[in-house]
């Protein structure tokens, strides 16, 4: 069975009826559990679960710490390009927002790599708005020409591809690929999306089936926090990684927790979680798979991301600019959204030191990925 015929099998309004009729009774039952289930997670992010939060999170830490151990990794967005085709109303990058477009050269590209490398990364991932002609794949491949041989991990968050265009993303050295559906509520989904490649609800939904197949050794999920109801699209996220690990098991997966910040236009959130709600989610994303990598990126304020570090995040962003060329060829450019936590790589690697654990910039050797990859490739032409 596909995701997309599961996904036919959940109404937004059921799912979003059931999370919020749980009980006192589900919560305690799903704390008492050694492994816990979808329906479990439901009572973990409902409302009622609020005042078991302290004990979700001595969970959630303890189940961390077993698993990752007191290690955080960091890494860095590297925008490429902020061209877009699509309009989505809560994005900087919006096709209708007036704005200098940049993609960055090759000579741009090397002096943004010394510039992340001086900072101490290994691991970057790569960022472009969506405009298949200007940053294809004839220029994604190009890039990773470049970029690749730098870097230990080189991971990608950019518009969906065909599934022929990841095995060549995975036979060029990117380790993870991140898409996030933005919301899985479909009936308003188009409101948000009204132009562009992007509108087509289904062929982003079934992006990470088209990755699992391809063979990437990673996929990120996740939904933006304050189009809809974060705690249904938090269930259907669920819904999504449960699927997937159980089709693509040899598969690494993430997921994290993108809150809507300040942008160019004039979008406002239509909801909005508090600080201990994003907690709560948190720990019940932890409580559900003790595997799954937890990411946090610099939308956070300092403040929450040095209290939520161990209750189950494994990895962080840190001296982020969200703009392409912002590290070192045109700082000043407009960038896709706002960053809280403005504090330097090495301030956040301090504080991550401070709390008793290791900050980690380097969690993957790309040569040993890269032959793996090749190995992958060369079986799967074999079999063509």
């Amino acid at each position: 069975m596909s995701f997309r015929e599961i996904f036919e099998q959940h109404s937004w309004e059921a799912v979003q009826e059931s999370i919020y009729s749980k009980t006192s009774a589900d919560v305690e039952r799903a704390l008492a559990k050694r492994k816990r289930d979808i329906e479990d997670f439901k009572a973990l992010i409902s409302p009622v679960a609020a005042p078991y939060l302290e004990q979700m999170a001595q969970l959630s830490h303890r189940l961390t710490v077993q698993r990752f151990g007191k290690v955080i990794s960091l890494y860095v967005p590297f925008y490429l390009s902020n061209e877009c085709q699509n309009i989505c109303t809560y994005c900087g990058f919006s096709f209708t927002n007036k704005i200098p477009r940049r993609t960055l050269n090759d000579a741009e590209i090397q002096r943004e790599i010394a510039a992340i490398k001086a900072m101490g990364f290994e691991h970057v991932l790569l960022v472009t708005g969506e405009a298949n002609k200007t940053v294809g794949m004839d220029y994604f491949e190009h890039a990773l020409d470049l970029i690749v041989p730098h870097f230990a991990n080189v991971s990608m968050e950019v518009q969906p591809l065909d599934e022929p265009d990841y095995r060549r993303l995975v036979a060029k050295g990117v380790y993870a690929v991140l898409v996030y559906q933005e919301t899985y509520r479909q009936a308003t989904y188009r409101e948000y999306h009204p132009k562009g490649k992007k509108s087509n609800f289904f062929y982003r939904l079934d992006t990470p089936d088209r990755l699992g197949r391809a063979g990437i050794h990673k996929i990120g999920l996740g939904a933006l926090i304050g189009l809809e109801d974060w705690r249904t699209d938090s269930f259907f996220v669920a819904l999504h990684l449960d699927y997937l690990k159980r089709r693509y098991w040899q598969t690494k997966y993430s997921i994290s927790f993108p809150r809507l910040r300040p942008h160019e236009g004039e979008f406002e959130p239509k909801v909005h979680i508090t600080d201990r709600e994003l907690v709560q989610l948190i720990c019940a994303y932890r409580l559900l798979d003790g595997d799954v990598e937890l990411s946090l990126s610099t939308r956070e304020s300092p403040k929450f991301r040095d209290h939520v570090l161990k209750l189950g995040i494994t990895s962080m962003s840190a001296g982020s600019r969200t703009n392409p060329g912002g590290y070192a060829v045109d700082p000043q450019t407009l960038e896709q959204f706002e960053t809280d936590d403005t504090r330097s790589p090495q301030e956040v690697a301090a504080m991550i030191r401070r709390q008793g654990y290791e900050a980690v910039w380097k969690d993957w050797d790309a040569s040993l990925f890269l032959n793996q990859a090749k190995h992958a490739f060369d079986r799967r032409k074999l079999t063509i």
